[in-house]
């Protein structure tokens, strides 16, 4: 399980506790000793999008950055506030990649409890095939499902998303993929 541990009250600095809050919730949170200022500990959202060019072929972005340098993945990160899913998802296409998409509709909903965290992509059609990528990416590139490197894939959810991906397209029929990672159930594909 994740943890991600409150020692301090961000409203005034002192020393928290962590024990039931004194309104009925059935969850130990952390509470502030001085001000009573409960704080919660929720999940982080990731969203991104499957990019996927006229002749079908996918956009992968190479990761400039840790965790993961090096390796692949689709244009993806943290929501910020004051934005929709789909407009972060936008975002980080844009900053990652610098692809000039049209947003299509949610693709996948992904629980990672194990880090805290629930990954949100959306479907993309690429208006065009020339990119910009920002300082996140050393580089992007457009795979068939034949090419995609899927032992250089930096996340498992970026791998569910594509595995989904290239198995509705086969079909011809795109869905909606509601999925829980699952360490113990990775397996990885050649």
């Amino acid at each position: 399980m994740f943890d991600r541990t409150v020692h301090f009250c961000r409203a005034c600095g002192h020393a928290v506790e962590n024990r039931r809050p004194d309104d009925g919730d059935t969850r130990v949170r952390a509470v502030c000793q001085s001000c009573q200022t409960v704080h919660y500990v929720n999940p982080l959202v990731v969203v991104g999008t499957v990019p996927v060019s006229h002749d079908g072929r996918v956009l992968l972005c190479q990761r400039a950055i840790e965790p993961r340098h090096g390796k692949w993945t689709l244009p993806a990160g943290f929501m910020e506030l004051n934005e929709t899913t789909a407009e972060g998802a936008a975002r980080e296409t844009d900053e990652e990649a610098g692809a000039d998409i049209e947003l299509g509709p949610l693709f996948s909903l992904i629980n990672v409890a194990m880090v805290g965290q629930v990954h949100l992509f959306y479907r993309a059609r690429l208006h065009s095939e020339v990119f910009n990528p920002g300082p996140e990416s050393l580089c992007v590139r457009l795979f068939h499902e034949a090419e995609i490197p899927w032992s250089e894939l930096a996340f498992s959810t970026v791998r569910m998303t594509l595995e989904a991906h290239f198995h509705d397209a086969k079909n011809g029929h795109f869905g909606f993929h509601h999925l829980d990672w699952d360490a113990s159930k990775v397996q990885p594909k050649q």
